[in-house]
């Protein structure tokens, strides 16, 4: 099988757009999987703050199955579209059944896992007396999802790095979509609560789940998933384990960093500081996904240029990518700077909220014109195969300085000290992955 690849061919401005526009898209849509929940949870009379505490507990673990999705869908992706740079297509089929099988089979036992020790779990991660009978409530519909979440997570990679970004952001509208329509039917409709967002979470994640893998067995995928190759094999495991740590390891920090800052939360705030940064992580996610989405429309240009050979466009990408994510990062901080009672009061407008969610925003968004570069620059590294750079990075901000400043600034300047700790982390982040970043470029 041969045909010409537009990635290392086609104006560089031009693809990244093409790429970009519908990552970017489909991470905001993919988004709003938490944030509407907490949205409709927040305005229910009969759940409210204490609703929004309850998903802000179990967040650690759905990230963590967003991290194995990552793992191996980053990882295999990588590898697969620098097979295809090198003409390599047998190898690249390779890599796409290996990694379909790895991701059913650690989304089944990470299901079983949780479930069997879901209560303990969730009181490590700080929830209170209050706040746990909602966690649980929640977590244990949403574990029966994880393995449909894990494959569809991991899967769309390789729809964009097959060369169809739109049919991978039609994957996150087709999961979104059906959460937006069922939570007000399952929650207010049904009056089901906690369990009902749940519900229709799962739902949507199922319906996902059937997109991604009736595609690689369709007419339109140029790559297929054959039987064959979806047989593991150990040195392939290796390599995409390798290239899918650095964003694995960035969403399990992330994981950590939720836990910690949950317990650091309760204990210097209570239950109210909890849902207050819910809501204010809420709308972090929703600023950065674009970056993550344009990272993600970055990432097989810059892999099958590099594979190729082709340094020049694997520079002119990557610098028009740090343009860009320092425009969206900048546009975000004006937007937290204005509207802040705006922001907090779309969740729940008891005052006690939006008086600790203003002061919090402003805090934690301080330094949030650097976070772009950041980002970007780190996955930067992953992109052209160097793991071990681009996990020290991406690690960096998280736990090397994030993490302990959440656990000493509070000891000294109580909750404030807390949200102070974010600005903190995202400069000297910046600064470090500048260095690299600028050696990086010269030794392309």
């Amino acid at each position: 099988m041969h045909y010409t690849n537009p990635l290392g061919e086609e104006k560089v401005s031009k693809l990244l757009l093409r790429f970009s526009v519908p990552a970017i898209t489909g991470m905001m849509v993919n988004a709003l999987y938490n944030v509407i929940d907490r949205i409709y949870i927040g305005n229910s009379p009969e759940l409210g703050a204490d609703g929004i505490a309850g998903i802000t507990i179990a967040f650690p673990i759905m990230i963590i199955f967003l991290a194995l999705g990552v793992l191996f869908g980053v990882g295999g992706a990588t590898n697969f579209s620098m097979n295809l740079g090198r003409k390599k297509y047998e190898e690249a089929e390779s890599f796409l059944g290996n990694t379909f099988s790895l991701l059913i089979l650690v989304g089944i036992f990470f299901m079983i896992v949780v479930h069997i020790n879901l209560q303990t779990i969730l009181i490590f991660f700080g929830a209170s007396e209050k706040v746990l009978p909602l966690s649980m409530e929640y977590m244990r519909i949403i574990t029966f999802g994880a393995p449909f979440h894990i494959v569809s997570i991991g899967m769309n990679h390789f729809i964009r790095a097959d060369g169809n970004p739109k049919l991978a952001m039609y994957t996150m509208f087709l999961g979104a979509g059906t959460n937006i329509i069922l939570d007000p039917i399952f929650i207010y409709g049904f009056k089901m609560g906690m369990a009902g967002a749940a519900w229709a979470t799962i739902i949507s994640q199922f319906f996902s789940f059937l997109w991604v893998t009736s595609y690689f067995k369709g007419k339109k995928s140029k790559n297929k998933l054959k039987i064959k190759y979806m047989k593991l094999k150990l040195n392939l495991v290796s390599k995409i384990t390798a290239l899918g740590l650095p964003g694995f390891s960035l969403q399990l920090a992330s994981s950590l960093l939720n836990a910690t800052l949950n317990k650091s939360l309760f204990f210097y705030g209570g239950d109210i500081a909890v849902s207050g940064m819910g809501v204010i992580n809420s709308i972090q996610t929703l600023l950065l996904m674009p970056i993550i989405g344009l990272n993600q429309g970055a990432q097989p240009i810059i892999s099958f240029n590099y594979g190729a050979q082709k340094t020049d466009r694997v520079k002119k990408t990557i610098k028009l990518a740090l343009k860009v994510a320092t425009l969206i990062v900048v546009f975000g901080f004006i937007i937290t700077r204005l509207f802040p009672v705006q922001l907090i009061s779309m969740f729940n407008r008891d005052p006690q909220l939006i008086e600790f969610g203003r002061s919090g925003i402003f805090a934690w968004f301080l330094a949030f014109p650097l976070v772009g570069f950041q980002i970007v620059g780190s996955n930067f590294f992953q992109a052209i195969g160097k793991p071990k750079s681009a996990m020290f990075l991406s690690l960096t901000r998280q736990l090397i300085l994030l993490m302990p400043a959440i656990i000493i600034f509070p000891k000294f300047f109580g909750v404030k000290g807390i949200l102070y700790a974010a600005p903190f982390a995202d400069f000297l982040s910046f600064l470090l992955t500048a260095t690299f970043f600028y050696f990086g470029i010269k030794k392309l």
